[in-house]
């Protein structure tokens, strides 16, 4: 059993690994055991004390991995950390986008955001595995990672988009409807009921409810596109990567209540994420003119959270108004 424990998993202890899954374990049958077992509406208030209990655990995890795996590791944990909770904002706004469209009532929302955060898990989980394993066998690829952060940011700068895009023209939410029977309207906190098709025959339809989840969790997999390299390119420790996916996830639900009626006012947000990107992909190039092993990830924090802030300070002092300037 004890050399179970100490076993290396992609270069991390499995007792590492169990410590982290019993934690977020531990918050799902607490969130939704304890704290919402029954289906309300979530305010602000309440939202912004979840949400400070999440970002809480996730730094205070920092002290876990300086602990275990010193000061180098817990600066990139931390940086990954803030980059991924960063770049969810744009997570955010899909989401509301995607319950405006379903028209879910709020009082069933986080029952959607629930289900998607265990979906997110081990998607994310998949995805760097896999990820982790290309990184090991080839390291160049990492520079193929720098370079699409490089350019997707690039393209963030001066693409404009759509305020208000329309899902209906959505190629995947065509493909659910024309696959699955689905219902006409909201059927309580359900995702799936029994009613008869246009047969007669008795059959298990999908409400909305299902259908925003499987276009939430489709999202995810598109925004972890960029997510997941991004912190590839900070650390290639897959326990560093993973924990701080996951803890920046896992406060998404709670961050969602209370930002989504003012994502307006982080308006400008968007140009530091894409300067942002811009900055994490060129560190490799950086280090490697330098003659730096690695970018000094002190280095790395500070310009990530000065970058950010100056991002949020322009948003709030430019939309005072109600409107960007």
């Amino acid at each position: 059993m004890v050399e179970f424990l100490l076993f290396a998993f992609l270069g991390t202890p499995v007792w590492m690994w169990l410590v982290f899954l019993a934690l977020v374990l531990a918050l799902l049958v607490l969130d939704l055991g304890v704290l919402n077992r029954t289906d309300h509406e979530i305010g602000v208030a309440e939202s912004l004390r979840m949400s400070a209990l999440y970002i809480t655990l996730g730094l205070s995890f920092a002290g876990f991995v300086w602990f275990l795996k010193g000061a180098e590791a817990t600066a990139d944990y931390v940086t990954a950390f803030v980059v991924e909770k960063t770049l969810a904002l744009d997570n955010i706004f899909v989401i509301a986008l995607i319950f405006g469209f379903f028209r879910i009532p709020r009082q069933y929302q986080h029952r959607v955001l629930f289900w998607g955060i265990l979906g997110v898990i081990v998607l994310r989980g998949l995805m760097i595995g896999f990820g982790a394993a290309i990184v090991a066998q080839y390291h160049w690829v990492l520079y193929l990672f720098a370079v699409f952060l490089m350019l997707t940011g690039v393209k963030m700068l001066f693409t404009r988009e759509e305020a208000h895009p329309d899902l209906s023209n959505n190629p995947l939410l065509k493909l659910l409807r024309r696959v699955l029977p689905v219902t006409d309207r909201i059927e309580g906190h359900a995702f799936t009921v029994k009613q008869p098709d246009r047969t007669g025959r008795i059959v298990r339809h999908a409400t909305p409810l299902l259908l925003a989840l499987l276009m939430i969790e489709f999202a995810d997999i598109i925004f972890a596109v960029d997510s997941v390299p991004a912190v590839f390119t900070i650390t290639t420790d897959p326990f560093v990567v993973y924990t701080s996916n996951i803890f920046a996830v896992l406060g998404l639900r709670a961050l969602y209540f209370a930002l989504s009626a003012i994502l307006h006012r982080f308006a400008y947000l968007k140009y530091a994420l894409a300067i942002l990107l811009v900055f994490i992909g060129s560190k490799m190039f950086v280090a490697d003119l330098m003659g730096w092993e690695k970018f000094p990830p002190v280095w790395s924090l500070g310009i990530t959270v000065a970058i950010l802030a100056t991002g949020v300070v322009t948003s709030l002092l430019r939309t005072r108004t109600g409107r960007p300037a």
